[in-house]
């Protein structure tokens, strides 16, 4: 399974894009100072609302920053809250869901009461109530609030496979021999549902990048940071779009739909592996090219 997971090309490209967004994220700020020689709030009076140029390569916003940098620079607030949000949200779908379905009865029935709950409140007004509460405050509440908020969708999966999962024979006969719950369902049950909670935690972060994006597109984020959700904002407020700013707002777009991508490539990648009707046709694919292929080179 391990093997044929690296073998897949959209896993490999997807996985790819990640790192490329991961390592720009990290060293973001060193490769801005060390190549680009310039700070991303460093403004330009002599160069305002320039488009391309040798200068400055993705040309400058309004207020002559140089939109480059700021894209670089973005990458880190925005793959920051993606990567937290989807850590909180997929940490508590774990916590909540798993359990429910292993042990069920009033454990399952105090659980799935808190996860309907979640699963029943409007979460995007909800967030932005919040978010507008707490505006200003930073990154690190943007994820958090977004994480505590879009755990429960992921949380009714896991119950319905960890539920099915307590009925299997190897479950059965780890309680034969006595071992206790907790270790069952951390050492025997969850890791059956790796590929679903790495599926889940892609969607998330994916999920939790366009919700930054969305907040600060809509006044909701701390102005101070830079991201790709507050270049887009900054655009829209100078009216970019109207005035042919291509430059100022493609970048961090175009960024967003990238890591899309990039997550949607090895969701799809980890689905014909984890589904055993997609895994059997994607096998008799390969055997039939392999054919095809073996049977020509005979032929020559």
């Amino acid at each position: 399974m391990r093997t044929e997971f690296l073998r897949s090309w959209k896993v490999r490209t997807g996985l790819g894009g990640i790192l490329f967004f991961v390592l720009l994220a990290v060293l973001g700020p060193w490769l801005v100072d060390a190549l680009l020689g310039v700070d991303p709030r460093a403004n330009d009076t002599s160069a305002i609302a320039q488009p391309p140029s040798g200068e400055h390569l993705l040309g400058t916003n309004q207020f002559g920053e140089d939109v480059l940098a700021q894209t670089i620079a973005g990458a880190r607030g925005s793959m920051f809250v993606g990567f937290l949000g989807a850590a909180v949200g997929t940490v508590m779908a774990i916590l909540v869901g798993v359990p429910a379905g292993y042990f069920g009865g009033r454990v399952d029935a105090a659980l799935n009461f808190v996860t309907n709950i979640f699963l029943v409140m409007p979460v995007l007004p909800l967030i932005l109530i919040v978010a507008g509460y707490l505006q200003g405050t930073g990154l690190w509440v943007i994820a958090l609030i977004i994480g505590l908020f879009g755990w429960s969708g992921g949380a009714r999966t896991l119950r319905a496979q960890s539920l099915s999962l307590s009925g299997r024979d190897f479950v059965r006969a780890m309680q034969m021999l006595g071992e206790r719950g907790h270790r069952l369902v951390f050492a025997e049950v969850l890791p059956h549902l790796t590929g679903i909670i790495a599926s889940m935690f892609l969607h998330a972060m994916i999920g939790a990048v366009l919700a930054e994006a969305g907040l600060a597109f809509l006044g909701i984020s701390d102005a101070s940071a830079i991201s790709w959700g507050t270049m887009i904002q900054s655009a829209q407020t100078q009216s970019a779009v109207l005035r042919g700013l291509w430059w100022w707002f493609i970048p961090p777009g175009l960024c967003i739909a990238l890591i899309g991508t990039a997550a949607a490539l090895v969701n799809f990648g980890v689905d014909e592996l984890a589904n055993p009707k997609l895994r059997t046709a994607r096998r008799k694919t390969v055997r039939r090219t392999a054919a095809a292929l073996e049977k020509t080179g005979s032929q020559a």
